[in-house]
């Protein structure tokens, strides 16, 4: 890992452009237009599930979209409500879900990877999760390094769901932080203390939970490096074994919560950049390292043995320290993976529950990979995860137009290349997703006439 390169203002400036977080390559707006039949669908499932599941099994994530309270700078799918008789319906409907997925894949599933989001997963109280859980397990089987992790709100978790989740298998939290500014928090509307916050920490440690993960939120409204400074100060006392130290995506023309407060009251590109690289810096000096795009992890946790090995991965799920070809995505909203396809759930909750009640496959959008989609998305997920890449010399015309579009960045020092290999170099990790833009084919021939994306930096 390469000491950081402060970043001057006029490159933040130049480079501060929408561009996607590259989860999935093709990005879902460029997916297309028609979408996949359910048969066509359940097809590269099937290929993809004989292929991998004997081996390096498959991943599950489970989209629970119910909050009580709406935390404005949210970005996700998710109902706000208080109604906890929500909980029942949504659950049959998942399980309905996987019973297609399970007739389909026609024996057990081996599980390495099942995640929860939302939402607030834990919006659900202790015995529904155990529930849901339960009957989805009980007909797989978990691989014996199965990594279970869920996304929680503090104020919204008690003691009693970790234990049933911890009973299950559960071993990870993401543990959301965001600001522990109470003027932050204000505009924001998640008032949450630190004793609530480390509340959640001890009773996971003391249950026996082994890997914890702070989420953090940079460039937030109000935000000013005094206060980013007091939360990293207040993390680094609960020791989390991974942080995510995230830059705010302000898409107010997606989420409309977002309009509670103007870009004014954002902190500028270069004032943004300030508060990552003080909290980098922060991190670096407690231990952490820095891992891809905004995230950190101690050297004794698995997700920075998997960067240094060279097996890190990114997904619909972030970054993992593991890859399946196949990612089952249950739930409004969810979107799966079989390596050659990409499928979205329809993202009403209603109208999710309506086709699965009915036994539709509740499909919203889908896209086939073509040769070009995997073999860029390859490269962009290399980009992504270990800083390089490299081709042969038979595919090197794909990449053609790419390192024309590169040379700007490689005249600002940020990036080099050959005419068969990409290398981003430290002052241009910030600039990852500008780097990997440059490969994204289908956003250079389609190119977007309203806001789709967050900006760079």
């Amino acid at each position: 890992m390469t000491a950081p390169v402060t970043t001057p203002s006029e490159l933040l400036a130049k480079y501060d452009v929408p561009s996607p977080r590259y989860t999935s390559y093709p990005t879902v707006p460029f997916w297309d237009e028609t979408p996949l039949s359910e048969a066509s669908w359940m097809l590269h499932v099937k290929q993809a599930f004989d292929k991998t599941n004997d081996t390096d099994g498959i991943s599950v994530y489970m989209h629970l979209p119910f909050c009580e309270k709406l935390c404005t700078y949210c970005g996700c799918n998710k109902r706000i409500t208080k109604n906890h008789a929500v909980e029942e319906p949504y659950i049959v409907a998942i399980l309905k879900e996987w019973e297609r997925y399970l007739q389909v894949f026609g024996k057990k599933p081996r599980i390495t990877e099942l995640h929860l989001g939302g939402g607030t997963p834990t919006f659900f109280g202790a015995e529904n999760l155990k529930v849901m859980l339960g009957k989805l397990l009980e007909k797989a089987e978990l691989a014996p390094d199965a990594a279970l992790s869920i996304e929680v709100h503090p104020n919204a978790t008690n003691a009693e769901q970790l234990q049933v989740l911890y009973d299950l298998g559960f071993r990870r939290l993401s543990v959301g932080v965001q600001d522990f500014d109470i003027k932050v928090q204000f505009v924001i509307n998640r008032i949450q203390t630190f004793a609530k916050t480390k509340e959640i920490f001890d009773a996971a440690r003391e249950i026996g939970y082994t890997s914890i993960n702070g989420d953090i939120i940079y460039g937030l409204p109000m935000q000013t490096a005094e206060s980013v400074r007091y939360t990293i100060e207040k993390v680094k006392e609960l020791r989390p074994e991974r942080i995510a130290f995230y830059s705010y995506a302000h898409v107010p023309w997606k989420s409309k919560a977002q309009r509670r407060y103007s870009e004014e009251d954002l902190p500028e590109p270069s004032v943004k950049r300030g508060l990552y690289e003080m909290g980098r810096a922060m991190l670096e000096e407690a231990g952490y390292v820095e891992i891809g795009l905004d995230h950190f992890a101690l050297p004794t946790d698995e997700l920075y043995i998997a960067a240094k090995n060279g097996t890190l991965h990114r997904n619909f799920m972030g970054y993992t320290p593991r890859h399946t070809e196949l990612l089952i995505g249950l739930g409004c909203s969810s979107i799966s993976d079989t390596g050659t396809a990409f499928m979205q759930n329809i993202k009403e909750v209603e109208a999710y529950e309506a086709a699965v009640n009915s036994g539709v496959l509740p499909i919203l959008k889908g896209h086939e990979l073509t040769a070009e989609d995997r073999l860029i998305r390859q490269h962009i997920t290399n980009l992504m995860c270990q800083f390089s890449t490299s081709w042969d010399t038979a595919v090197a015309p794909y990449f053609n137009d790419a390192l024309v579009r590169l040379q700007p960045l490689a005249d600002d020092g940020l990036v080099e290349y050959t005419s068969n290999s990409i290398t981003i170099l430290p002052a241009g990790h910030p600039f990852v997703r500008n780097i990997a833009m440059c490969l994204d084919a289908r956003l250079w021939s389609q190119q977007p006439t309203t806001p789709v994306f967050s900006k760079s930096v």
